[in-house]
């Protein structure tokens, strides 16, 4: 079905219909922190609902602060994720440390394990599989691995998708043989119908990992476009690239609704398909995007202290 239609659909539906569709969208998303950024947090159950999982970005972070940020969230009733990219960590013996830590003091048991995109690989490993197959994570409930529905020009410098692609299956096949409980959690995109078609594409293809899809929360435009070309967002940057060049909205601050709400009406109709949950990219401040989502996703976004 072409985007044009999932437009009409979501803006003819009844406001009722459309909005019982982004709460069961949004229920159950996830967020992502940074320690710097969570200090400006007074206090997580004010702005996030109970038992919301949150990723911990590890950005030239000590690993003092991710285990302590994970600590807290964890003492005020969430569930940390930890980011383990590959490309920083030095060796086997580091990794199990910082499994260690995160286990004993924080009582860490989820984990998003990815590559990363440091400047320079800094130790052995260079891939997500590489730490997968290291055993260390033995005993995790949960592990996230990356996604990339507009493909990856780190990893396919020719343009293409097919080193992603293998990728995607070898951790589709390690997540059959392994008692964790695996997701893949895509890069921000723009669009809603170049993710249908991904999602669509993973399942024809026997990649039976659900998805959690990447969205960019409110921000100043400028501000997403320059993390969308940091992070390598494909085609869909056209849709910023096309909003700066209307001076009425090149002010106003970008919301995801209009991407949301096709994507969960593509859910609502066809519930069968791959999106299993919404993933947040707080690039405008984590405060912001969660009020988006309590005013967007009704009781999905209610805070745990409200």
């Amino acid at each position: 079905m072409a985007l044009s239609f999932f437009r009409k659909d979501t803006k003819d539906a009844a406001p009722g219909a459309q909005d019982a569709e982004m709460e069961a969208f949004l229920k159950g998303y996830s967020i992502e922190v940074m320690p710097r950024t969570a200090e400006k947090v007074e206090d997580f159950r004010d702005i996030l609902p109970k038992g919301t999982r949150v990723y911990i970005a590890h950005i030239e972070t000590p690993i003092e602060e991710m285990v302590a940020t994970a600590a807290r969230l964890r003492c005020e009733g969430f569930d940390p994720m930890p980011h383990f990219p590959a490309r920083i960590i030095k060796d086997k013996a580091q990794l199990q440390d910082w499994v260690a830590r995160y286990q004993g003091e924080a009582g860490v048991t989820q984990g998003l394990i990815l590559a990363g995109n440091p400047a320079e690989q800094l130790g052995s490993f260079d891939s997500s599989m590489q730490l997968l197959e290291t055993g260390c994570f033995d005993g995790f409930e949960r592990l996230h691995v990356a996604g990339h529905p507009e493909g990856n020009k780190d990893i396919d410098p020719d343009g293409s998708d097919r080193m992603v692609m293998e990728a995607a299956r070898w951790k589709s096949a390690f997540a059959e043989r392994t008692d964790a409980k695996m997701a893949m959690a895509t890069q921000f995109c723009f669009e809603a119908q170049p993710v249908i078609d991904w999602v669509n594409r993973l399942k024809a293809e026997g990649i039976n990992l659900p998805v959690h899809i990447g969205i960019a929360g409110p921000a100043k435009l400028q501000t997403l476009i320059k993390f969308a070309i940091a992070c390598g967002v494909g085609p869909s940057l056209r849709v910023l690239q096309k909003r700066a060049m209307d001076v009425t909205k090149l002010l106003l601050p970008y919301e995801p609704t209009e991407v949301v709400a096709e994507l969960a009406a593509y859910k609502a109709a066809n519930p069968g398909f791959g999106i299993e949950q919404v993933h947040f990219f707080p690039l405008g401040g984590i405060k912001t995007n969660a009020q988006w989502v309590t005013d967007n996703g009704g009781a999905s976004g209610v805070p745990a202290n409200a």
